[in-house]
């Protein structure tokens, strides 16, 4: 135990590219405008979401809990960020890291949860048309909601309680741009073998079965979409999916990546790169890719943007 000190240090140091400066400043420019984007993006998906009345739906309202959550995801992790980025200071206070620790795996695993949620929605949208608006009505929708959002904080205490418990190394500083799980478990002076356990059964109830149950869901869907005889309406239905098919393949992929994967696969700067693709730039494409991909809620911002009443 030499080394290491088992009471509340007074902050940590987030490394992050400290030793590249040239590309922290390329990163604090496009972190800047990626965060600007994301703020905009979603903030425009809930206030269509809101306002527009055609968009009171089942999809439309869990979009904008996805939007929300992207917002809250984002605003935890970015400006502490861009803080430590723009000068030579790269340190988070104890109590700074252990609230963006449990933020952070909350919002993550509640994302997971919401996805599947959402994949679950639009089963029942193409395979039980004829009960939908039975199945998917308001009570059921806000208790999906209550649960995706109630699962995440109650993983994330399990996980905060564990790794602040651990021993930590005396220099305290943290091989990462935020304070996470894996980076924190390094600078811990004990065996965190059964941590590291439990972080994977973590990630097999929260990111593999999700990930399983919306495979399962979309299996289903392609099954009843291939019945339609109609070009047209097998081209509505897959494109209906297509938004939340590609934002589930772009989050699930880079978690698997950073929290199954083994560690000895990539190095340590591109595990800080794949961390940062789906904590900075997957919320600002889910926005895009549901703009793009969705006539009603294009419709919907230019209808916005042009005040127009009719």
């Amino acid at each position: 135990m030499k080394g290491t000190n088992m009471s509340s240090p007074a902050g940590f140091i987030l490394l992050g590219f400290s030793d590249q400066p040239q590309l922290e400043m390329v990163l604090l420019l496009v972190i800047s405008v990626i965060y600007i984007l994301t703020l905009m993006g979603n903030t425009a998906i809930i206030l269509v979401s809101y306002l527009n009345p055609k968009l009171h739906t089942p999809m439309y309202f869990f979009l904008s809990n996805l939007s929300c959550l992207d917002l809250c995801f984002t605003t935890s992790i970015v400006p502490q960020m861009l803080w430590n980025l723009k000068g030579p200071e790269k340190t988070i206070s104890y109590t700074g890291c252990l609230i963006q620790l449990y933020v952070v795996f909350s919002l993550g695993a509640t994302e997971c949860v919401l996805l599947t949620v959402m994949a679950y929605d639009r089963f029942n949208a193409i395979c039980r048309p004829l009960h939908y608006d039975i199945i998917m009505h308001p009570k059921l929708l806000q208790q999906l909601a209550a649960v995706a959002w109630s699962s995440g904080s109650v993983v994330s205490t399990v996980e905060t309680v564990l790794v602040f418990q651990l021993p930590l190394c005396s220099h305290h500083r943290v091989d990462d741009f935020l304070c996470e799980v894996p980076a924190l478990m390094k600078i811990a002076c004990v065996d965190t073998t059964f941590l590291e356990n439990e972080l994977t059964l973590a990630s097999v109830v929260y990111v593999v079965t999700p990930l399983g149950l919306i495979l399962v869901s979309y299996g289903c869907i392609v099954r009843s979409v291939l019945r339609i005889k109609s070009a047209e309406g097998r081209r509505r239905a897959f494109g209906t999916c297509g938004s939340h098919l590609i934002v589930v393949v772009l989050l699930f992929g880079t978690l698997i990546s950073v929290y199954i994967q083994p560690k000895s696969k990539y190095t340590q700067n591109h595990s800080k790169f794949l961390t940062l693709f789906y904590t900075v730039v997957t919320p600002s494409l889910n926005p895009l890719i549901y703009t793009l991909r969705n006539k009603d809620i294009k419709w919907a911002l230019k209808r916005l943007l042009r005040r127009d009443p009719s």
